[in-house]
């Protein structure tokens, strides 16, 4: 994988284009992550929960007709096969294993389908951390069993009524969220999407 330059840049894309009070946020996140990636201790706790708790590595699965329909042999990798059901519980482990070496109390994430919001409530009471889940008051409605299985595991689902009331007014207000709470807070982004160094994350 190629890694951005010194100021977050993938070639042209990337970098921050953010707002003043966003800066310290991500000058204390980046240096977080700079440490926990050459820590041996932090890299063993991950790698223990991926194998222990979230399933890893899921296996291949040899799709035989669809193989002998394409004249192909196909694989599928069945990464549905993980605690929570989907690959984002990948992401929210190793980000909630950094929250912890900073130290912090809660994570606050956003999430559009609910996929994310779940995987996130999982590791929050794995780990013990307070969590609150930004979600679009219309995805809210559409996705009703995925706000269910976030509060059945603790999680505070805050309805957004801004904007179109979905994904990227969620996203906005996890942002505001955590400008206000910084010293406490984490934010668990679930895409690789944001400033740097959430996309290297």
């Amino acid at each position: 994988m190629k890694v951005p330059d010194k100021k977050g840049y993938f070639g042209e894309f990337g970098g921050r284009f953010i707002p003043e009070t966003l800066f310290i946020c991500l000058e204390e996140l980046e240096k977080a992550y700079n440490l926990a990636k050459k820590d041996k201790n932090f890299k063993k706790e991950l790698n223990y929960y991926l194998k222990e708790y979230a399933s890893r590595p899921t296996p291949l699965y040899f799709a035989k007709n669809l193989s002998n329909f394409l004249k192909i042999k196909v694989y599928i990798k069945r990464e549905d096969l993980l605690h929570t059901g989907a690959h984002k519980i990948n992401n929210s482990l190793g980000q909630a294993l950094l929250a912890k070496f900073m130290n912090k109390k809660r994570i606050i994430a956003e999430t559009g389908a609910g996929q994310h919001g779940v995987s996130v409530a999982t590791v929050a009471r794995l780990f013990g951390f307070k969590c609150y889940v930004y979600m679009g008051q219309e995805d809210m409605k559409r996705q009703k069993m995925n706000v269910f299985r976030m509060k059945l595991l603790g999680a505070e689902v805050i309805p957004v009524k801004s904007g179109t009331k979905t994904l990227k007014d969620a996203c906005n207000e996890a942002m505001r969220d955590w400008v206000s709470n910084v010293r406490t807070t984490y934010y668990l982004l679930g895409s690789t999407i944001g400033p740097h160094p959430y996309p290297v994350i």
